[in-house]
C-alpha cells in the first residue's frame, strides 16, 4: 500500500528492528571481518517498506546509550538486559550512515528512549490532521494507537489500528499499558505482580476496566491466591505502569518537515555497500546502470565482419558474449553476439551474418591461439560454439572464475556484483532477463535494441573489470592458480556438459514403481507401529505419534514444537522400530522423488542424454559441485543408490571407466603434517584404519575386527573434519568421556597431525585465511568471533579446507592432463563425469586398456608428495558395475 501524498508519516522503531535483525540473521559479516548481520537486515527492511508505501516524511528513531527517567523510578530498570552484543556496536554508526544516505533523518535524544520520541511525535502530529504510521514490532507502542495512529510490524506484515489492538489484548489502545503493567516484562526487568501472565492480566482489565480501578476494588477479585498476590504487589504494579506507560509529552519540538525525504547521497551509499559487500541489495536502490561509452556498430554483412576481425587480430584480445536462444546452452541457437575490441568499440553480431557464411570467419578467430578471449561464465559460451562446431582455443580469462580464485567464499559472482566492488560502477546485469526473452522465440534481426544495449554494456563492463582482476590475482599469488587450473578446465568441463550422459530411462520407471509400492509397504508398517493412520510426511503430526502418544524421548526443541529431523530419528532409532521405519521410508522417499523420478525429465530431447551442469564458482574449498541433475548426492552404497547408478549407462559396445581416489585427504593429511606413522603406513601399503584402530585398541592390526576398524575410520576422517568429542560420541553411540580419549590417544599416536592443526589454527588466526599446497585462500574472517560456536567452526574449516582444497586442486590438474592427451592421441574416449574423488569415462572397446592404462598414470603423478596417490580402476556397462 503507497501512502505518498504527504498526510501520512513514518516513525521507525531504529533500535527494535536493529536488534532484531540482529538476533534473526546471526552471524554475517564482510571478507575484511566486519559483522554486518545487523545493519544487512534492517536496510533490507527499510529498503522494502520505501519501495512499497513509498513515504515522503519518515524518520528513524533510536535509543541513546545512558539512564533516562525511568532508572530515576527504578534503579533496576532493564538490570537483567544482558549488555549490548559486541558485534552489534560498530553496525549502529553504519546503519544510521546508511539511514541518511538514502534521505531519511536520524531521531535521537540523550534521556529519552525511542518509544517516548516516537509517542510524543505521533501525538503532536496526529492532532495537526496527519496520519501517523509507527513501524515497529514492540508491543508497548500498541498502547498509543489511535485514530490517526497506527503501528505497523512488517516481520509479521500486519497493520495494528485500534480494533487489531483490541483482537491482541482483549482491551482498547488506552488499556494496554494496564495489562503490560500486572504482566510485567523479563526483558526490560519490569517486575509486574508475580504469578499474573498475559490472560489472566487481560482478564482482569477487562473485567475492572483499569489498573487503578482494579486497585481499589481489590476485594472482588477472585481466588483469595491471585487477591492476595495483587494486595502484596500493589505498589509495584503502579511503579510497573510508570515504567511501561510510553510518554507522549516529553516536549519534543520537532516540526513535520524535519522527516520530509531528502535525495539520495548515491555516491555515499555506493561506498557504504562496496565496502559492507551488499551487492544483493544494489537492484533494490534502483542505481542507472553504468552506460556505454560509444555506440555499438551493428555488422551487417560478411565484409564489415571481416573488418571487426582484423580489429580483433591487430589488438590480439577480443570479449565475447553471446545472446543465446534459451536459458541451457545444449541445444540452444545463438541469436547475435556482442564482441569488445580494446580501443575498437562494441560489435553487434547479429544471427543472419553468422548463418550467412559469417561462422565460418568467426570460428577461425575462436580457434586461434594468439588471440587472447575474455567473458564471463566462458563455460556457457564454450557450450553455444559447440553447438556449431566451434572451439575457443588460445588464452582465456573469464572474470567469474577469477574472482571466485580471489575470494571463493564470496556469496555471489554476478557481474553486477563484481562491478561494484572492484570498480565502483552500478551496473545492472541483465543477463537472466535477456535469456529469458530470447527463450520465447525471437530472431537475430528481431531483437529488441535494449537487449542489445544490455549486453553491450556487459562486454564493457567485462573488458574493464578484466584488468583490475588481473592485476588483483597478480599481488595475491594466485594467477598460476587461475591461469594453470581454473581457465583450463573451463574447457575441460564445457566438453563433459556438451557430451553429457545416457540414461537407461525404462530402468528408471520400473525402479520408480517398485519404489512406489516400497514405500506404500513400509507406511503400513508405520501406521501399525503408530496405532493409527497419520500424515508421515507432517512433522506436527509426527511430533503427536512419537513425543506425545508413544512417549518417546523428546530432542531438540523447535519453533514448531520438538524436531523430527534425522538427527532425532537417528538417535531414536538405536531403541526404536518406528524412528528406524520412518528414517527409511524419508530415504526411499528423497530417492524417488530427487532422482528416480527426476532423472527422465531431464534427458534433452535432442541428445537422449542428461546434460550436468558442473559448477566451477559455487564451493568455497575449491571443489566442483553439480546441478540438474547434482551427482554428488546419489547414494553409494545403499541398495536403491546402487540401482540408480545402474540408470548411468554406456553406450551399445562402449564402457563406462571409473577412477577413484584412494584415501586422497588422508594421504594429503600425511603430506601436510608430516607425521612419520601416517607416511609409513601408507608407504608400506597398509590399510590405515586397520592401523589406527591397531594404535587406538592397542591390538595387533591382525586382531582389528570390523567394529574396531569402522570406530577407526569415523576417527580418521573426524579429524580432517576437525570433529569435537561431541561430534565424536554421537557419531559412534559412546560417551562425550570415551570420545575425548580416542581423540587424546589418536594425537599420541600421531604427533604430526596434532602439531599440523595447531600450526594450521595459529597461521588463520594471524593471517586471515588459510590455503592448500597450490595456493587456494579461503578467507576465515570469523577465525577470531567471540562467538564460541562460530569461531569454533571456522576453526574445523581452517583444519579442513587445505586438505579438501588440496585434493579438489588434484584431481582439477588430473582432469585437465587426461582431457589434453585424449586429444593428443586422438582418442574417441570421453571424460563425462566427476564425483566427488572419482571420474568416469565413456570408452570403446579398442581404447579400454588404453585409458585405464592413461587415467592411471595421469591421476597418480599430478604432484610428488611424501606419500603415493593411488587409484582405483573398474569398468563396466553401467556406473555401478564401473565402480571400483
Amino acid at each position: 500500500m503507497k501512502q505518498n501524498d504527504g498526510s501520512t508519516l513514518y516513525l521507525v522503531d531504529g533500535s527494535n528492528y536493529l536488534y532484531r535483525a540482529f538476533y534473526a540473521i546471526g552471524e554475517l559479516s564482510s571478507s575484511k571481518g566486519f559483522p554486518t548481520n545487523a545493519v544487512f537486515g534492517f536496510t533490507n527492511m527499510l529498503l522494502k517498506l520505501l519501495r512499497e508505501r513509498e513515504p515522503l516524511y519518515v524518520g528513524v528513531v533510536f535509543d541513546v546509550k545512558g539512564p533516562t527517567f525511568r532508572h530515576e523510578t527504578y534503579a533496576d530498570y532493564k538490570a537483567t538486559r544482558k549488555p549490548i552484543p559486541d558485534a552489534l556496536i560498530p553496525q549502529i554508526s553504519v546503519t544510521k550512515e546508511i539511514i541518511k544516505a538514502l534521505g531519511i533523518a536520524v531521531l535521537e535524544m540523550q534521556g529519552l528512549e525511542a518509544d517516548d520520541i516516537i509517542g510524543t511525535l505521533a501525538k503532536s502530529w496526529a492532532s495537526q490532521g496527519f496520519n501517523v504510521v509507527v513501524v515497529s514490532s514492540d508491543k508497548d507502542l500498541l498502547q498509543i494507537v489511535s485514530e490517526r495512529i497506527c503501528v505497523l510490524d512488517t516481520m509479521r506484515d500486519k497493520c495494528y489500528d485500534a480494533k487489531a489492538v483490541e483482537e491482541r489484548f482483549g482491551v482498547p489502545p488506552c488499556l494496554v499499558a494496564d495489562v503490560l503493567a500486572l504482566m510485567g516484562d523479563t526483558t526490560d526487568n519490569i517486575p509486574g505482580v508475580p504469578g499474573i501472565g498475559q490472560k489472566t492480566a487481560k482478564k482482569l482489565i477487562c473485567e475492572f476496566g483499569s489498573l487503578e480501578n482494579l486497585l481499589k476494588r481489590v476485594d472482588d477479585v477472585k481466588p483469595p491466591r491471585l487477591q492476595e498476590a495483587i494486595i502484596k504487589n500493589a505498589n509495584q504494579a503502579r511503579m510497573s505502569y510508570e515504567l511501561v506507560r510510553i510518554r507522549t509529552d516529553v516536549g519534543i519540538d520537532v516540526g513535520v518537515e524535519t522527516i520530509r525525504r531528502t535525495k539520495e547521497d548515491k555516491a555515499k551509499l555506493l561506498e557504504l555497500f562496496r565496502e559492507l559487500e551488499f551487492y544483493s541489495l544494489l537492484p533494490k536502490l534502483e542505481f542507472e546502470a553504468s552506460k556505454s561509452r560509444g555506440r555499438w556498430i551493428r555488422i551487417e554483412d560478411r565484409r564489415m565482419l571481416e573488418l571487426c576481425i582484423d580489429h580483433i587480430r591487430e589488438k590480439g584480445i577480443c570479449v565475447l558474449d553471446t545472446i543465446p536462444s534459451g536459458l541451457q546452452p545444449v541445444g540452444a541457437r545463438i541469436l547475435g553476439m556482442v564482441i569488445g575490441i580494446p580501443e575498437m568499440g562494441l560489435w553487434y553480431l547479429p544471427s543472419t551474418v553468422l548463418d550467412d557464411g559469417g561462422w565460418f570467419l568467426l570460428r577461425d578467430v575462436l580457434s586461434d591461439e594468439s588471440i587472447s578471449k575474455t567473458g564471463h561464465d566462458l563455460k556457457f559460451t564454450h557450450i553455444l560454439l559447440k553447438s556449431y562446431g566451434g572451439e575457443i582455443k588460445g588464452e582465456e580469462f573469464d572474470t567469474m572464475i577469477a574472482s571466485y580464485v580471489l575470494n571463493p567464499s564470496r556469496r555471489g559472482f554476478d557481474l553486477a556484483e563484481l562491478s561494484l566492488e572492484f570498480m565502483g560502477v552500478p551496473f545492472s546485469d541483465t543477463e537472466k532477463e535477456t535469456k529469458r526473452i530470447c527463450s520465447t522465440g525471437v530472431e537475430g534481426d528481431d531483437l529488441d535494441s535494449a537487449l542489445i544495449d544490455s549486453t553491450s554494456r556487459k562486454v564493457e563492463i567485462i573488458l574493464q573489470l578484466r584488468t583490475v582482476l588481473e592485476e588483483k590475482l597478480k599481488q595475491n599469488g594466485l594467477y598460476e592458480l587461475f591461469r594453470d587450473i581454473e581457465m583450463p578446465l573451463v574447457n575441460v568441463l564445457a566438453d563433459m556438459e556438451y557430451h553429457g550422459v545416457l540414461l537407461d530411462v525404462e530402468l528408471l520407471t520400473r525402479m520408480s514403481l517398485e519404489l512406489e509400492d516400497l514405500l506404500n509397504r513400509s507406511m503400513e508398517r508405520i501406521y501399525r507401529l503408530a496405532g493409527e493412520r497419520f500424515n508421515v510426511n507432517s512433522p506436527k503430526q509426527l511430533q503427536r505419534i512419537l513425543f506425545d502418544k508413544l512417549g518417546l524421548p523428546r530432542g531438540r526443541k523447535t519453533k514448531g514444537g520438538y524436531s523430527t529431523d534425522v538427527e532425532v530419528l537417528t538417535s531414536l532409532a538405536i531403541s526404536y522400530e518406528l524412528p528406524a521405519e520412518i528414517l527409511a521410508y524419508r530415504s526411499l522417499m528423497k530417492l524417488k522423488t530427487t532422482y528416480v523420478d527426476v532423472l527422465p525429465q531431464l534427458v534433452n530431447p535432442k541428445t537422449g542424454r542428461i546434460h550436468t551442469s558442473y559448477n566451477q564458482a559455487v564451493t568455497a574449498t575449491g571443489r566442483l559441485s553439480s546441478s540438474n541433475p547434482n551427482l554428488q548426492n546419489i547414494p553409494v552404497r545403499t541398495v536403491e543408490g546402487k540401482r540408480i547408478r545402474r540408470a548411468f549407462i554406456a553406450p551399445e559396445e562402449w564402457w563406462l571407466v571409473s577412477a577413484d581416489y584412494s584415501q586422497i585427504e588422508l594421504r594429503i593429511l600425511a603430506h601436510l603434517s608430516g607425521d612419520k606413522s601416517l607416511i609409513h603406513s601408507f608407504i608400506s601399503g597398509e590399510d590405515i584404519h586397520t592401523r589406527t584402530a591397531s594404535n587406538l585398541f592397542g591390538v595387533f592390526p591382525e586382531m582389528v575386527d570390523e567394529s574396531m576398524r569402522r570406530q577407526a575410520k569415523v576417527i580418521n576422517f573426524g579429524i580432517i573434519y576437525g570433529m569435537s568429542p561431541f561430534g565424536l560420541s554421537k557419531e559412534l553411540h559412546i560417551s562425550k568421556e570415551q570420545a575425548q580419549r580416542y581423540i587424546d590417544e589418536y594425537f599420541s599416536k600421531y604427533e604430526g597431525v596434532k602439531r599440523y592443526i595447531e600450526e594450521t589454527l595459529d597461521r588463520a588466526r594471524k593471517l586471515g585465511y588459510v590455503q592448500t599446497l597450490f595456493g587456494r585462500r579461503r578467507f576465515l574472517p570469523e577465525i577470531n568471533a567471540d562467538n564460541a560456536s562460530v569461531r569454533q567452526f571456522a576453526e574445523r574449516t581452517a583444519i579442513n579446507t587445505p586438505i579438501q582444497g588440496t585434493a579438489a586442486d588434484i584431481i582439477k590438474i588430473a582432469m585437465i592432463r587426461i582431457a589434453r592427451r585424449l586429444k593428443e592421441e586422438n582418442l574417441k574416449s570421453k571424460m563425462i563425469m566427476q564425483v566427488h574423488d572419482e571420474l568416469v569415462f565413456e570408452v570403446p572397446e579398442a581404447e579400454k586398456d588404453t585409458m585405464t592404462k592413461l587415467v592411471k598414470e595421469e591421476m597418480e603423478h599430478v604432484v610428488n608428495l611424501e606419500v603415493p596417490l593411488r587409484v582405483e580402476i573398474g569398468y563396466g556397462r553401467n556406473w555401478d558395475e564401473a565402480h571400483p
